[in-house]
């Protein structure tokens, strides 16, 4: 499932190409038609995510939702195909479909195509303040307040791993930055969340504030301290925006290796002590744990 990383990324591509200006909105699949034709046309004013769910703002109070879910994509490239005659100002309409689209949305330069989302419905304001008022802090936003989430957490019996995947205590988290950084803080995955110490839990959030926007950079989870270290060191020369810029969103980024601490890794060697990385169904997903560095509360 992507991850809040995915989604501030795509909020900050769809603003970029298409805030300030109309877009045709259309759905070449045909699932999405009578919400396209209250959106085709209007100005798109902006994107914005929080977790995993996208906001885009269109004027006459208009809003698209949408969540990706467990395999949602939505890329946004640019196409050379020009303005229609018969429609100042607006694309010609001829960009080539592929695939299943849900919702294309167009102008003169870009074109941005939504497929096999869970979440697509045009929102009014309101609807978007419920839908957030529901969601737990989002380390990507600017203000978010990790006391929240701890006051949650703190009244909870629930395993901190479970905690850590729902929405309404922490927004934007999925199973890779669940796992990796309760091993990155050798939190015990099973203990309750009213035994997690204040400590513990800023110390994680803050580690989040730290690798998330790391992921919104080069499209990809980095969690191991090498790559870390790298991907800062990029971020601060400048140079990462080579690789940010040439994200669409239609496949993960590549610009470092594929490899984590633990995600997907049974059986294997824990990188720290040896031990062989366990695996239990929680809270839908498979957590990914070692039981020998993992002790912490």
């Amino acid at each position: 499932m992507p991850e809040g990383h995915i989604t501030h990324a795509l909020a900050g591509r769809i603003a970029h190409a298409f805030a300030g200006r109309p877009a045709a909105v259309s759905s070449p699949q045909g699932r999405f038609a009578d919400g396209a034709a209250l959106l085709d046309g209007l100005t798109v004013i902006d994107a914005s995510a929080w977790g995993k769910h996208l906001f885009v703002e269109f004027e006459r109070e208009r809003w698209l939702n949408v969540h990706l879910g467990l395999i949602g994509r939505f890329s946004v490239m640019r196409h050379h195909l020009g303005p229609d005659p018969a429609r100042p100002g607006m694309p010609d309409g001829r960009v080539p479909v592929e695939g299943q689209v849900r919702v294309r949305l167009l102008n003169d330069t870009w074109v941005g195509d939504l497929r096999a989302p869970t979440v697509c419905a045009v929102v009014t304001p309101e609807k978007v303040h419920q839908i957030q008022a529901r969601l737990g802090p989002d380390p990507l936003r600017p203000g978010a307040d990790p006391g929240l989430a701890l006051r949650r957490i703190s009244r909870s019996t629930k395993p901190i791993a479970e905690l850590l995947m729902d929405q309404a205590v922490l927004a934007g988290v999925g199973n890779v930055y669940r796992c990796e950084v309760l091993f990155r803080h050798r939190v015990d995955p099973f203990r309750p969340g009213k035994e997690i110490r204040p400590a513990t839990w800023r110390a994680m959030w803050d580690d989040l504030v730290s690798l998330m926007p790391l992921g919104v950079a080069f499209g990809q989870v980095l969690t191991m301290d090498d790559q870390v270290a790298d991907a800062l060191a990029e971020v601060a020369d400048g140079s990462a925006s080579v690789h940010t810029a040439a994200l669409t969103g239609a496949r993960l980024g590549d610009r470092f290796e594929r490899r984590f601490y633990l995600y997907k890794r049974t059986g294997e060697p824990c990188h720290v002590c040896g031990s062989r990385v366990r695996t239990q169904l929680i809270a839908g997903r498979n957590l990914f744990w070692c039981g020998r560095c993992q002790r912490r509360r």
